[in-house]
């Protein structure tokens, strides 16, 4: 009987041990939380100390200075896509300009860090901006990206963008359909509802699964990986299938941009709803966005 009474204790000693950590914070476990910063605003105070920067198109001086605000060099937007060969207009009410030219659409919204062209998101860490003169002018590697051309810095504050102006590859062509459908909606499965940066943040665990040795190197390898067991909820619950959210496809494409928070995130939890203490306990915390906890 007193045999029996022992384990009984034991049992309920060991339960508690058990409970007690599950009832943890997450803080217990992680050194010090960190929310991750990664986009740079940029104050009305940055915008007006800015110093002109000389800029080119090839050969072809443009009038319209350059800006470096706070460590980036901002062009023209106007200046730059007309002498592309573009037609802008400009919709006051929205603060957004529309650039076309023949099979090319983009659209710059004054604040965003988004340039849209051609279907596609092309993230930059610092915003577009309106300057003083009424011009819409974005980050230099934005829309170089945009229109296929390079950066060249020169001595003297001068910024040549070199090679022909070509239009970016529409989005039909560029992304790969199984792709940007499987990350569009395990991103949409793991984080409805979380800020696009904790989207994107999820994209990049996906991904650098894909190029890491111990995972499958395909997007729908690793999200259907089951060499440990399944890896992801949505995959057992099957919210898997359900169409992304527009947000989830955004991120998704952001991801397959190239944008990266971290290239060597490969876990991330939101402790609240979590079942397991495995990854808190065994993998090395890196940051939070939001909800989500991420680890290496």
């Amino acid at each position: 009987m007193q045999s029996k009474k022992r384990k009984l204790i034991v049992f309920a000693l060991l339960f508690a041990f058990v409970f007690a950590l599950s009832a943890m914070p997450a803080s217990a476990y992680v050194s010090g939380k960190r929310e991750l910063n990664y986009f740079n605003p940029i104050t009305d105070k940055e915008i007006s100390h800015y110093h002109p920067v000389t800029l080119y198109l090839g050969e072809s001086y443009i009038k319209e200075n350059a800006y470096l605000i706070n460590e980036t060099t901002y062009v023209p937007l106007r200046a730059v896509t007309t002498l592309s060969g573009a037609a802008v207009a400009f919709q006051n009410s929205t603060r957004t300009a529309t650039v076309t030219m023949a099979g090319f659409h983009m659209t710059v919204s004054e604040g965003s860090y988004m340039i849209y062209a051609n279907e596609r998101a092309i993230l930059a860490k610092t915003p577009n901006v309106i300057m003083s003169d009424g011009r819409m002018y974005v980050p230099v590697r934005s829309l170089a990206k945009v229109l296929s051309l390079g950066v060249e810095w020169r001595e003297g504050r001068v910024v040549n963008l070199t090679g022909a102006p070509t239009p970016l590859t529409h989005a039909d062509q560029y992304y790969k359909y199984d792709e940007l459908y499987w990350l569009s909606r395990i991103i949409s499965a793991e984080s409805r509802g979380e800020p696009l940066l904790g989207q994107v943040a999820v994209g990049n665990v996906v991904l650098n699964r894909v190029r890491h040795k111990d995972y499958p190197n395909t997007i729908y390898g690793v999200i259907f990986d089951r060499k440990y067991g399944v890896q992801f909820s949505p995959v057992k619950d099957g919210s898997i299938y359900s169409s992304p959210t527009y947000s989830a496809t955004l991120a998704a494409k952001i991801c397959l941009e190239g944008v990266s928070v971290s290239a060597d995130i490969l876990f991330f939890m939101e402790p609240s709803k979590s079942t397991s203490l495995w990854i808190l306990q065994n993998r090395k915390y890196a940051f939070t966005v939001s909800n989500h906890y991420f680890f290496y």
